[in-house]
């Protein structure tokens, strides 16, 4: 089902498998990219309960292991429309019995989403109902459409930054890193960045990211309290993600014990986790 909602500004349409987010519009301009299977089928998946992709597509936990695809399975799911305005929704996915054969822990994850009058606003809210601490992790993926040469664009951090990207080998990190050129915190986009995978930054200080194309600001993203940064896109793909996350794909030498992974959250019973990213469109 797709709900849409919208203001005087602007409006943005959710799907609710997924709680994915498939268009945001201002002045008739979609700024998330449209669906072309030739390189991608998503447009705004939401990442959940790992971010990324786990050493076998495996973790243990309590001496079980269990198998759970790239990304989790958030994304695959139907949520349930919990309230709804003409600007805002608010979706659910809860556990059940198909989520806990992948994930032993029952939980509500809520997804927001609110336009103003800058853009949209998307929180995601973790609830542990379980008894024992989650261990878990979640991310935004947005992909944002790219209508240009590839080459006329550029990502402006709001911190001067050294930007140190962390090496993906077959969707595992690898210890390795590369330093990715920057002038005054702007990255000149250039599809040679994405050959292997994406661009993860781990220590960055900036809390946003302008996408600009030429000398002109197209729109930012604000992340609240996410501590690690994607940028991916696919070769000669017209979209670019700009992914906060919470959480981080397995190192190859990780042992595969859930709670012993690198970025993992820990949420207590009865507690709540949520963070917020923002979406101004400037154009």
């Amino acid at each position: 089902m797709i709900i849409t909602i919208s203001n005087t500004t602007f409006s943005a349409s959710i799907n609710t498998i997924g709680a994915e987010l498939i268009s945001l519009n201002s002045k008739s301009k979609n700024y998330i990219w449209t669906v072309d299977e030739t390189y991608w089928n998503k447009t705004s998946p939401i990442l959940f309960p790992i971010v990324g992709r786990l050493k076998n597509d495996t973790f243990t936990y309590q001496d079980k292991s269990y198998n759970l695809p790239r990304h989790g399975f958030a994304r695959n799911f139907d949520f349930k429309i919990v309230s709804q305005t003409e600007n805002f929704v608010s979706l659910s996915l809860v556990s059940s019995r198909e989520t806990l054969l992948l994930f032993p822990f029952d939980f509500e994850l809520l997804l927001n989403y609110k336009l103003t009058e800058k853009g949209l606003e998307i929180t995601y809210s973790v609830y542990n109902k379980s008894e024992d601490s989650m261990p878990f992790s979640i991310g935004a993926h947005p992909a944002f459409a790219i209508d240009h040469p590839f080459s006329e664009y550029s990502l402006v951090f709001n911190k001067t930054e050294t930007m140190i990207s962390h090496e993906l080998n077959n969707e595992q990190f690898d210890n390795s890193v590369r330093e990715i050129e920057a002038n005054n915190g702007e990255i000149k986009l250039d599809y040679l960045h994405f050959e292997k995978d994406a661009l993860v930054f781990k220590h960055l200080k900036s809390d946003e990211i302008i996408l600009k194309h030429n000398n002109e600001f197209v729109l930012k993203v604000i992340y609240e309290g996410f501590p690690y940064v994607g940028i991916w896109t696919k070769p000669n793909a017209p979209f670019l993600c700009i992914e906060p996350w919470c959480g981080l794909a397995d190192n190859t030498n990780h042992n595969g014990n859930l709670i012993e992974k690198e970025g993992i959250n820990f949420l207590e019973k009865e507690d709540l986790f949520q963070r917020k990213i923002t979406i101004q469109l400037l154009q």
